[in-house]
Formats: C-alpha cells, sequence, structure tokens
C-alpha cells in the first residue's frame, strides 16, 4: 500500500502529537500528584452567595493554614486536610451565619477533573487533582479553584512551593510564555482519548 504525500504528514503530525501528548500528560500527573485544589462552590450566583463564596474561601483558608503549616508532602498535607473537614465546615458555617445566611455546606476531599486555569502567577494544567471541595448550600453557583496545597494562592507560597515542587514543575507552572497553550493541548489530547476508550 503506498501512501500520498498528505497521509504520511497526517499520519507523521499525528505520532508526533500523541508523543507530544504522552510526554506532558506524564508531567501533568507527577504535577497533580503533588498538588491539593481547593474547589469552593456557591450556593447560586447571586451578588450575595457570589461574596459570600470568598468569605468562606477565606475562612476555610485560614482553619487550615496552621495545620497545613510545615507539611512538605502531598500525602501528608491530604491526611491533614481529611483530619481537619469537620473543622472547615465549621469555619464556613460560622462565615455563613454571620452573614445572616442559614444554608448548609459541605466539606469534602476527592479526586475532580479540572480544566486548564489560568491565574495571576500561574497555570495549572487540565486533569485529575486531589481536591477540597467546599460545596455552599444548594452548590449551584459559580466556582472559585485555586491550590490548598502548596499555598499556591497565598501571599507568603514561594517559600513553600519551592520546598514541595522541583525547578521543572515550577516552571511548567509559572512559565507565561506558551504554558496555556501546551496546556490546551493536553486538554485536546485527553479529549480524544476519551473519544476512543468509548
Amino acid at each position: 500500500m503506498k501512501f500520498r504525500n498528505w497521509e504520511l504528514s497526517f499520519i507523521a503530525a499525528l505520532l508526533a502529537a500523541l508523543m507530544f501528548g504522552s510526554s506532558v500528560s506524564r508531567e501533568q500527573a507527577e504535577l497533580s500528584g503533588k498538588l491539593i485544589r481547593l474547589h469552593v462552590v456557591a450556593n447560586s450566583d447571586s451578588e450575595r452567595d457570589q461574596a459570600l463564596k470568598l468569605r468562606v474561601r477565606d475562612a476555610v483558608l485560614s482553619s487550615l493554614s496552621g495545620h497545613l503549616s510545615g507539611v512538605r508532602d502531598a500525602g501528608e498535607a491530604r491526611g491533614v486536610i481529611y483530619g481537619q473537614l469537620a473543622a472547615a465546615e465549621d469555619a464556613a458555617l460560622r462565615e455563613i451565619r454571620a452573614s445572616g445566611l442559614s444554608c448548609g455546606v459541605k466539606a469534602s476531599l476527592r479526586e475532580e477533573d479540572f480544566p486548564t486555569r489560568e491565574y495571576d502567577t500561574f497555570s495549572l494544567p487540565a486533569g485529575r487533582y486531589t481536591a477540597l471541595r467546599v460545596e455552599i448550600g444548594e452548590g449551584l453557583g459559580r466556582n472559585w479553584w485555586c491550590v490548598v496545597f502548596p499555598p499556591l494562592c497565598a501571599p507568603d507560597a514561594v517559600e513553600t512551593v519551592a520546598a514541595i515542587l522541583d525547578e521543572g514543575e515550577i516552571s511548567l507552572i509559572t512559565e507565561r510564555e506558551g504554558a496555556v497553550a501546551r496546556f490546551k493541548c493536553m486538554e485536546l489530547i485527553s479529549k480524544i482519548k476519551t473519544l476512543f476508550k468509548k
């Protein structure tokens, strides 16, 4: 069977994309094993509920910060956070009650799929991450995402992050040029793989 030039070019491009995707997927998996994301879901999209979501986020982060101080391993951090789920819920509930609302809150530690996300000083690739999920009330509002471990969203995160992630991983998430495009490519490759699995 003889291939035409365009067919050979297509096959070569497909093989290159699969090799690149495999390499990037491995990097993402290694990175996700060292991070614990924070996922706060608002009760609704009303201004009041969206503002409350941010106050709940701050209360939860504050309740965990002392417990995570000095932790340098994601496995240990998972254990600490799991042990503090009730305290995180209590901190969130106090903030909800202080706001004059009566909705409930549920905190859980679980695996979740996240899209590529760009923050002020870093970006994270799409993928499956361990997440502390804090769901307020009905949980029908817009989300707030960041990283609870290492505390990438905290102002004093630089020293902690350097002790947990290696230079390559720090470069992967902080390199602005091309990082998001690379992560979007990972997302596309992941979606293609999912299609072939069906």
